[in-house]
């Protein structure tokens, strides 16, 4: 069978995870392949700590007024084992699905994701986070860090925290370098979740 992604290494029931998602998301949008396409992933912090960053696939998303991409991505991990008198290092492999857009505005680097009670606490010794006076519920949901607080205030308007908000999991993470944004999360790959991925990029290029 000839796979729409790089299936080397991969289980079988790895394959079957990224197979059905892919069935998936072509059963709601227009899902073309890409071609060779270099998203500088790796200049993105979520994968910053990973030891490699690898695309298995990646896919043009029509449905939108301008295109986005789902992305089938593999992260290499190191881990390190304790016990007692040892520790080994332990290789790690995880199969995810992001999606990615381009966006008008220049957002500047921005990292939005849950906010955590922890969160909460820090923010009363050191007040880091942009919040939205104007927007209770968002500053309230979602955890927001910027390098440049204009510029993400001016690009993140109603319409975008709107789109953020119709996100609905624990532990999704959007990320923005100036107009490039990608938005996933580090759980294996799954339909539900990936279509959910799919579902606001789209919202973001028709309407942001």
């Amino acid at each position: 069978m000839n796979y729409p992604f790089d299936t080397v290494g991969l289980t079988a029931d790895q394959i079957d995870l990224y197979q059905e998602t892919h069935e998936t998301l072509k059963s709601q949008f227009r899902l073309e392949p890409t071609g060779n396409i270099d998203f500088h992933l790796p200049d993105f912090e979520v994968f910053r700590n990973c030891e490699d960053v690898k695309l298995r696939g990646s896919f043009v998303v029509k449905n939108a007024r301008t295109d986005c991409y789902i992305l089938f991505v593999e992260v290499h991990r190191k881990h390190v084992a304790r016990s007692l008198n040892h520790h080994s290092v332990q290789d790690h492999h995880e199969y995810h699905t992001w999606a990615l857009a381009y966006l008008k505005k220049d957002f500047g680097r921005v990292l939005i994701r849950p906010e955590t009670l922890a969160d909460k606490l820090i923010e009363l010794v050191h007040p880091v986070e942009l919040d939205f006076a104007e927007d209770k519920a968002f500053s309230d949901t979602w955890y927001v860090l910027t390098n440049d607080r204009w510029k993400a205030e001016a690009s993140m308007d109603r319409n975008f925290r709107n789109a953020v908000m119709d996100v609905r999991h624990d532990h999704v993470v959007i990320e923005i370098i100036d107009h490039t944004l990608i938005i996933g999360h580090n759980h294996p790959a799954s339909p539900d979740a990936s279509l959910q991925l799919a579902e606001f990029v789209v919202r973001l290029c028709s309407n942001c």
